[in-house]
């Protein structure tokens, strides 16, 4: 942020600094406003290599305690605007099987292609076995998407941990996949109109 842009009265200098090869070493800054402090949550490269840099201060998004574009509150990092994210309704038949057993048939799914990622199968609680699903503590964050709760899948007295998510009020631009549930198809078995499809390799997997 340029420093005209920034509240200066609600930073101090910590006397320390953080070393950058490309950018020169920051100088850090503790962040206070009203009871709350976040130390060294701010900083900002005085004399950095990169001459735009130095009139423009950086803080840690883990330190705050939320961001917002414009109004909207985005999570976990800025929005890239190279990434993109399309919903599409399908009648295809998507069956999910775990450790043998189906826990999902749907034909009313809700396929969703994310740059990067494989596409992933969002199908309504009418046509799962929520009697196999239990709900989980896992609360993660998507720029996208909002907000995910998540289910472990209980077969007897196996319990598979998170391998399915949903997202109650998701953000606006993925609003169609609300109270919809996917499966890692890293870690199930998924048949699309019969055929089992191999399972990607991610960063889930």
């Amino acid at each position: 942020f340029p420093q005209s842009d920034v509240r200066l009265d609600l930073l101090s200098p910590t006397g320390e600094t953080r070393r950058s090869p490309s950018r020169g070493d920051a100088t850090l800054f503790t962040v206070a406003a009203s009871s709350k402090k976040a130390e060294g949550a701010a900083y900002r490269h005085l004399d950095s290599p990169v001459a735009h840099l130095r009139d423009h201060f950086a803080f840690d998004w883990a330190a705050m305690d939320s961001w917002f574009e414009e109004d909207e509150q985005v999570y976990v990092h800025a929005r890239d605007p190279h990434t993109r994210i399309d919903i599409l309704s399908s009648s295809r038949r998507v069956e999910v099987v775990v450790d043998g057993e189906k826990v999902a048939d749907s034909r009313s799914g809700r396929f969703l292609y994310e740059t990067g990622l494989p596409a992933r199968y969002y199908l309504p609680k009418t046509d799962l076995r929520m009697d196999l699903l239990e709900p989980s503590d896992l609360r993660t964050e998507c720029p996208y998407k909002g907000v995910a709760g998540y289910y472990d899948v209980v077969l007897g007295g196996t319990r598979d941990a998170n391998l399915a998510w949903w997202y109650p009020v998701p953000a606006d631009e993925s609003s169609r996949i609300a109270g919809l549930v996917s499966f890692y198809n890293e870690k199930v078995d998924i048949y699309l109109d019969g055929d089992l499809q191999e399972r990607p390799r991610t960063i889930f997997s």
